[in-house]
Order: C-alpha cells, then structure tokens, then sequence
C-alpha cells in the first residue's frame, strides 16, 4: 500500500468547531489510486469511510469516527477554454475553495466572487451546494468527477444529476453516500456584471460611493463584510451558520410578520419565502450573544456557534438544540441544522 494510514488520530484539531473525538483509522489520497486504495482497506476492515475536507461544516461525536477518514491531498486548479468564450475552471477535490475564487477574480473570471472567503474544499462545495451574498454552487457548476465505492469507478455526474437545492445535494443522501468527490468544474464568464443584490454588499459599496463595483470590488467587499461579522478560526472554534435558514409559505411569513412585525423575507420559488433564522435568533428570541459555559451565539451573527474554548461535541450539540427548541416555542419554526453531525453519537 503507498498510502500512509495512521491509527487514533485526534481530529477536532482537524474541524473548525475544535471539538470532537478521534478516528480508529487516518489516511491522506494524493491521487486517484489512493482513494481506491482507502476504498478497499475500508472494506477488507469492514469500517466506514468518511471523506474529510477542512472540518468546516461539521461537529464530530466525542467518540470519533470508528472507521477511515480520508483527506484528499490532490489540490491542482487549471482554466480551461470553453464554449461560448467562457472558461471552464476545473479542481481537484482537495483544493483550497477560496483560491479557487482568488484565481478566478486574478483573471477576471465571474460568477463564484461572491463566495469568498467560504473556508472548505473544492470537493465539499458541491455537498453543501455552498453559497453566500446571493450566489450558490449550483449558479456555475457543471460537472463533478466522482469515485463510485460500490462499483469501483470513476464517473461524471452533470449538475442537474447532483441534485443541488438550498444546502442540500444527492451526495448528503443515500443514493450519493459512495461517491467521493475527486473534481469539480466550474463554468465562469469573462468580465460580467457583479452580483451586488444582498443588502450588505449593496450596502458596502454605497457608503463608499463605488457606483461600478468591478469583480475584484466585490470580493474584497465579501471578505470584508464576513471578516467582521464571522468569529476569527484562530481565536475561537465554530463551523459558521449551525442552522438553515428556514423556507415558509406566503402565508405563514405573513401570520409571523403580524407577530413580529418586520420580519424579513426573500422570494426563492413561486409561493416560497425565505427567512433570515438571524433576524428571529436576534429580534424574536433575545439570543445574540448568548451563552452557556464554553458556548454560544456569536454576537456579530447569532446563526453562527461559537465554541470558546473547551467545549465537548455533547455540550455544542445541547446548545444548539436549546437555541432550536425556543426557536420553535416562539415561531412554530425547528431550525434544520446546516452543520453535519458526523461519527459514533450513541451515549
């Protein structure tokens, strides 16, 4: 075997959340053959295998994960020519997600700017179907490259067989569960106008009198606008936004609005409202800032859990589902986590 394969490695180290406990098994992939090589050490142990990106958008049992976790060490980025004068930007699934947007604003290349700054890999993107400041995945992916486990193969699944919807895809359900995202490719346009319809990025450039943001405009307002209202990793743990933000109909936003006059509300299909769960957590629930211990809501955005220092996964995952109970108690709303709750949870 060319891959090395460690035992009992600690990975809340590993995770953003700096929590968790640690995996029986630990291998890095620095090309396609070793992920078939973690595929079948996987299976002749008989022990599960969960693909690692950076940790940024899950909490880990205390107890660890009792299987193989595999990080992929592949991180090549190139541009390609395409169809249309657009570019055909193509990833490696262990590859950096911002340098990606870095690279493509470098060459003046939109479509993925307003998704800087969002920590985590080329290969996780897809899975979560990332997006921020009104841009998604889904607005630019093409294709993926996958590992099918069951069937021992490469293959390339078109954007519409991922099944991307808010945070969701077919790689967090069972039908998805062998595949491991080895490639992604992005398709960009030259130039192009800058998304700038999110109130805070509309915002960034009015009160700087920037009447024509240009891509490289808008990345630096993205970066700027999530430095300050995102915890810095290096101080804290936290995995960003816990929960999703919730989708109601017409009329349920509209009893709430009545109750809690103000609210927010963004049209995202036809009778589909969505709710900044911010807004609630803040206005509604009194829960910015709050805190129990080790953990809390982050003050500058209470969607996002912060672990102080010292937090078990047990003690974030009470917290949260503390904030989700009164959440409903005063809205009728249970938040759905966003974060991913990964390995052996039996007590």
């Amino acid at each position: 075997m060319d891959m090395k394969l460690e035992k009992n490695i600690a990975l809340r180290t590993l995770t953003t959340m700096r929590a968790g406990g640690p995996a029986r098994f630990f291998a890095v992939a620095e090309n396609d053959a070793e992920i078939g090589e973690a595929v079948s050490f996987a299976e002749a142990e008989g022990v599960s295998l969960f693909v690692l990106g950076e940790g940024s958008n899950i909490l880990i049992s205390d107890n660890g994960i009792p299987g193989l976790v595999l990080k992929l060490g592949t991180n090549k980025i190139s541009f390609e020519d395409y169809e249309k004068g657009q570019t055909l930007l193509v990833a490696e699934g262990g590859a950096h997600w911002d340098t990606l947007v870095e690279e493509a604003v470098l060459k003046n290349l939109s479509g993925i700017e307003n998704l800087s700054l969002i920590p985590g890999t080329a290969g996780a993107a897809p899975v979560q179907n990332i997006g921020a400041y009104g841009r998604e995945l889904a607005d630019t992916l093409l294709w993926v490259e996958v590992f099918d486990r069951d069937r021992k193969k490469h293959k390339r699944l078109g954007k519409k067989e991922c099944g991307l919807s808010y945070r969701e895809s077919i790689f967090k359900k069972k039908e998805g569960a062998s595949l491991v995202i080895t490639r992604i490719a992005l398709l960009l346009h030259p130039g192009g106008e800058p998304q700038t319809s999110y109130k805070d990025v509309r915002d960034y450039f009015e009160t700087r009198h920037i009447s024509a943001p240009t891509l490289a405009d808008t990345r630096r307002a993205v970066v700027d606008i999530r430095t300050r209202k995102l915890p810095d990793l290096a101080k804290v743990g936290t995995a960003g936004s816990f929960f999703k933000n919730p989708i109601v109909t017409k009329k349920q936003h509209e009893a709430l609005n009545t109750t809690y006059p103000g609210l927010p509300g963004f049209v995202v299909a036809k009778g589909s409202i969505k709710i900044p769960l911010a807004w609630i957590l803040d206005h509604v629930c009194g829960l910015r800032g709050y805190r129990e211990g080790t953990v809390g809501t982050y003050e500058s955005q209470p969607l996002a859990i912060v672990n102080y220092g010292g937090a078990t996964a047990k003690d974030i995952r009470a917290f949260a589902d503390k904030i989700a109970r009164i959440v409903e108690e005063k809205t009728g709303i249970l938040p759905e986590r966003e974060v991913l709750l990964v390995g052996d949870w039996a007590a």
